[in-house]
């Protein structure tokens, strides 16, 4: 099989939670060894969503948001708090190409883990880090989550309906974002270690990251003075632009008219061709002006038809439309099937079940998914036996002082 362009790389994984295990799933779904860190008494605080509604005592091992970030993993446990956990740690640095973290921006300092003291373990790593709001700064050891970061970087000010309050998206964006970027920041990291033979720190604030992406508006009003309206589903200047009820509960299908022409189609589909010779409809200027008049017109067409009916009808003619989906509806979508999109990697404990695999799709080494997540602590013997070369006695020793675990204590999770 054709390699992978990250096989041979390795990666100490720290991360936890979202935007960090997003980044290193992304290098393990490229091919890269991916070993994640866990704590005993701090495993990735995910692994706790499942025992909310499973009773099972390994139910830490079953989370599906966990299992989701960190496909293509491998899992070892070491505890950090103490000094042998940290020189352990250290070992597996001296053998990888890099170190990837997403703490608070103190932790890594308090462990006795911070650049340095890595780079003397490994002169070329490769050390990330991912603080919510960067190492320096008058926020620097603030804490940050996904839900609070949209705030800060100002997506949510311009989120929302027309005169309707500020939203947040369904989802922590900032992570994925972050992760995604991280990720990159690797490549780009290994790639000029190959160039100078050195590696390098790098941080990347999850705060900054998320700001990155509303850069329009804060242009605009540094030469406009003008603050964007929340405009929801709405354009700046297409319309038709919006969301319209179709048949069935919460069912919904959007249509986009960048054109006169377009508009002039869809009118036509709709069985009413006298919309677009009206004075209120007729040009874009005024479709974007009488928008509200034009929005229950369609609404009305809409309401009486199946989604993907209308979605068929439309794109038949060239006018931008799609069904709103769920994720219910994802794992049926025929186009996505074709396209082999899903995989199904087999849990240990778990199970199986489709999951989206690498969006990254090379014509000489297709990347599918490696594994499924690791269970906790899965991998001690290879990491701790194979890869730093402890006899048997050694890792029991570290078994008994409570340097590495088998099994995470999950009674302050719960």
């Amino acid at each position: 099989m054709p390699r992978l362009p990250l096989e041979g790389i390795r990666v100490v994984d720290l991360t936890a939670v979202w935007a960090g295990p997003y980044a290193t799933r992304m290098l393990g779904d490229m091919g890269a060894e991916i070993i994640k860190v866990e704590g005993a008494a701090n495993p990735d605080m995910l692994r706790s969503l499942a025992m909310l509604s499973q009773p099972d005592p390994r139910s830490y091992n079953k989370a599906g948001y966990f299992n989701h970030n960190n496909r293509s993993k491998l899992g070892c446990s070491i505890d950090l708090t103490k000094p042998d956990g940290v020189q352990l740690l250290l070992r597996l640095v001296a053998i990888s190409d890099v170190i990837i973290e997403n703490f608070r921006a103190d932790v890594m300092d308090r462990f006795g883990l911070g650049y340095e003291a890595v780079k003397s373990a490994k002169p070329d790593i490769i050390y990330v880090s991912m603080p919510g709001h960067g190492k320096s700064g008058p926020e620097a050891h603030h804490v940050a989550y996904g839900t609070n970061v949209e705030q800060l970087a100002g997506l949510v000010s311009v989120s929302g309906y027309v005169g309707d309050e500020p939203h947040k998206s369904g989802i922590s964006y900032g992570d994925p974002t972050a992760g995604t970027l991280a990720a990159g920041a690797v490549v780009t990291a290994l790639l000029a270690r190959k160039r100078t033979g050195k590696g390098q720190y790098v941080e990347i604030a999850q705060r900054e990251s998320l700001t990155n992406l509303i850069g329009e508006f804060v242009v605009g009003y540094s030469m406009n003075h003008r603050i964007p309206e929340r405009i929801g589903n709405r354009h700046p200047w297409m319309a038709p632009h919006g969301c319209y009820p179709a048949t069935g509960d919460d069912q919904w299908v959007t249509i986009a008219c960048e054109t006169d022409a377009q508009f002039s189609s869809l009118a036509e589909a709709m069985g009413a061709p006298g919309l677009a010779t009206d004075p209120r409809f007729a040009e874009l200027p005024a479709r974007h002006r009488n928008q509200e008049a034009l929005d229950e017109q369609i609404a009305a067409w809409t309401a009486s038809q199946d989604r993907f009916a209308v979605v068929a009808t439309l794109q038949t003619r060239g006018i931008p439309s799609a069904p709103v989906l769920t994720h219910i509806d994802l794992l049926a979508d025929p186009h996505l099937a074709a396209r082999g999109f899903f995989e199904r990697p087999r849990h240990t404990e778990a199970g199986a079940w489709p999951m989206e695999g690498p969006v990254f799709r090379f014509k000489t080494s297709e990347p599918h998914l490696q594994r499924n997540a690791p269970c906790f602590a899965e991998h001690n013997d290879y990491v701790f036996k194979d890869l730093l070369g402890l006899s048997a006695a050694d890792v029991d020793d570290l078994y008994h002082r409570g340097v590495i675990a088998t099994e995470p204590n999950m009674s302050g999770h719960q």
